[in-house]
């Protein structure tokens, strides 16, 4: 089954609710992050829960979710557009906990970021209420965007440490609320399967929008394609260094004589020899 989102609204507008599968997509990003078993499963639910609560951008938008906890894991940023492109990264992939609460840390930050075409991007934070990235979300949600919501997220490894499934659902109450839906709505995911066996029975992002509104009235929008896409190029790596400013980058070019900078997503390097740096600092 190919990596996409599934939507569909309840009851004359009054709920909206999205699924996704997102298994190739989440193993293509664990491979390149090189994350251990636990940093897999993290990032994976991670980047689910990207795709569904970025479900609403519209054309030329992006937001970032970011995790910051007092566990192995350190960080986990996921980023996703419009069109369906999703990055993530964690600052230590090769972290060992026993679970995503433990590898995260009980304490830390969700962090939303959204840049919507306007003058400035929109952030809001949030204290982590579980460390379980489905319920951090949904905390967000309900609390900064009082926007009531429910998210399920589910990622299973094979024996070998791939990932064999990977999405989630997301289910949101808009005004007026229509309290008799919501309860059966609720009682629908109380019933629900672990989302990861459904998915591996061949359950798709509609199928599972269907169970988790049967006996509402409904009906289904557009479908979206998730895949890996950087943002990253050799002018932006360029911008960046010039944004260290004049002193910083001469101190570079006398210590170092040359840069090597990571793309923290996709794991480009890009070089720079000492030519191109002095370049650049000609153009202050």
């Amino acid at each position: 089954m190919h990596d996409h989102i599934a939507r569909a609204m309840a009851v004359k507008g009054k709920i909206r609710a999205v699924a996704c599968v997102t298994t190739k997509l989440a193993n293509d990003i664990c491979f390149l992050q090189g994350t251990s078993p636990i940093a897999s499963i993290a990032l994976g639910r991670a980047l689910s829960g990207a795709a569904l609560v970025g479900s609403t951008l519209k054309q030329g938008q992006r937001m970032a979710l970011k995790f910051e906890g007092s566990g192995p894991l350190k960080k986990l940023i996921t980023e996703v557009e419009w069109d369906g492109a999703i990055r993530g990264t964690v600052a230590v992939p090769d972290a060992v906990a026993e679970s995503v609460p433990a590898a995260l840390g009980r304490a830390g930050f969700l962090t939303v970021s959204k840049d919507l075409g306007m003058k400035s991007p929109y952030s809001g934070t949030v204290q982590l209420c579980t460390s379980e990235i489905a319920e951090d979300l949904a905390y967000y949600l309900t609390d900064s965007e009082q926007t009531p919501s429910a998210i399920g997220l589910g990622v299973s490894l094979s024996p070998d440490g791939q990932i064999s499934a990977a999405g989630g659902f997301m289910i949101q109450s808009l005004p007026p609320s229509d309290l008799v839906a919501v309860e059966k709505i609720m009682a629908a995911i109380a019933k629900l399967p672990p989302l990861t066996t459904l998915m591996q029975d061949g359950k798709s992002p509609q199928d599972l929008l269907e169970q988790l509104l049967e006996g509402v009235e409904h009906h289904p929008l557009e479908s979206t394609d998730l895949f890996f896409r950087c943002g990253c190029s050799r002018d932006k790596v360029e911008r960046a260094i010039l944004s260290l400013g004049k002193a910083e980058l001469e101190r570079m070019i006398e210590e170092q004589g040359e840069a090597a900078v990571t793309c923290e997503f996709c794991k480009q390097q890009y070089r720079f020899e000492r030519s191109e740096l002095e370049a650049l600092s000609r153009s202050y």
